[in-house]
């Protein structure tokens, strides 16, 4: 099946006032299958999960959606931490569309938006997919910041952020090095460097930044109240959100299973492509 960017992509307003971009493919009768990104730099529904999508479309009406503050969504200032917020957007957006319940899968920042998906509008998810996510993990003997983090906010906080540190902060991501072309470089810091995905980005870190709301961010205190059948999965090499932060979620979630990907990173759904793919569907279809 072939998929471009142009012929995917959708956007729809919720009942709330947000305009959310989002991808689309796959039979329109089919269970469905929302895809969330994570967060770093020029990151996108489309840069996470597009050589995805088609694998997923051929089983699933399949959803990659950029969340509030990314890829051609709105960036909006956030009344409420970032979690609680795109949850509720990407809630918003599924009863736009009709759609009653959905597997979800979440990506490092997306993962903690599935995870408050979970705990708040409970009624939309079947199952859940979380990967390296973020706000559920606990470091228990990893340093804080990860070196991962600490390259995404060299970038950040950059007054004029350059291709080097793009290249830098890739490369924490990847097992393989390999796969951080000059091409891919190129790709994510044009999209990063634009202003007004700066906006987006400055206006999440302050969410995040606020202490009245960081308690929010805390997803791993009430990992304990998710009901439905979760797999976490971790790229063993995974230097964001290293591999020790599953255990205390493998442990509080009633029905949680764990699969490690050997010489992967952060990015499973492109360093282990075809295993992740294989136990993605394999796990929403039975």
């Amino acid at each position: 099946m072939s998929l471009d960017y142009a012929n995917t992509s959708r956007t729809a307003k919720t009942a709330a006032g947000l305009t959310l971009h989002y991808h689309e493919a796959g039979p329109a009768d089919a269970p469905v299958v929302i895809m969330l990104h994570g967060g770093g730099p020029g990151a996108s529904a489309w840069s996470n999960f597009g050589a995805n999508l088609p694998v997923f479309a051929e089983h699933f009406r399949t959803l990659l959606i950029d969340q509030p503050c990314f890829g051609r969504s709105d960036k909006p200032e956030l009344d409420r931490d970032y979690f609680s917020f795109s949850a509720a957007a990407v809630a918003g957006l599924l009863g736009e569309l009709g759609i009653e319940k959905a597997h979800f899968i979440g990506n490092s920042l997306g993962g903690g938006t599935a995870v408050r998906i979970a705990l708040d509008h409970q009624h939309v998810v079947d199952k859940l997919l979380l990967m390296g996510p973020g706000g559920i993990s606990v470091n228990l003997f990893s340093a804080d910041p990860t070196a991962g983090i600490k390259q995404l906010f060299a970038f950040n906080s950059a007054p004029e952020p350059t291709r080097e540190l793009m290249r830098a902060f890739l490369l924490t991501m990847a097992y393989d090095p390999a796969i951080v072309t000059d091409a891919f470089v190129e790709e994510r810091y044009t999209q990063a460097v634009d202003p007004d995905a700066r906006l987006g980005s400055a206006r999440m870190g302050a969410a995040f930044a606020n202490p009245a709301w960081q308690q929010d961010t805390m997803l791993w205190r009430e990992a304990h109240r998710i009901t439905r059948p979760t797999l976490l999965t971790w790229g063993r090499e995974d230097r964001v959100n290293p591999l020790d932060g599953a255990l205390l979620a493998l442990k509080a979630i009633p029905d949680a299973r764990l699969h490690v990907f050997p010489h992967c990173g952060h990015w499973a759904q492109t360093e282990a492509f075809d295993a992740f793919n294989r136990l993605a569907l394999d796990f929403f279809s039975h």
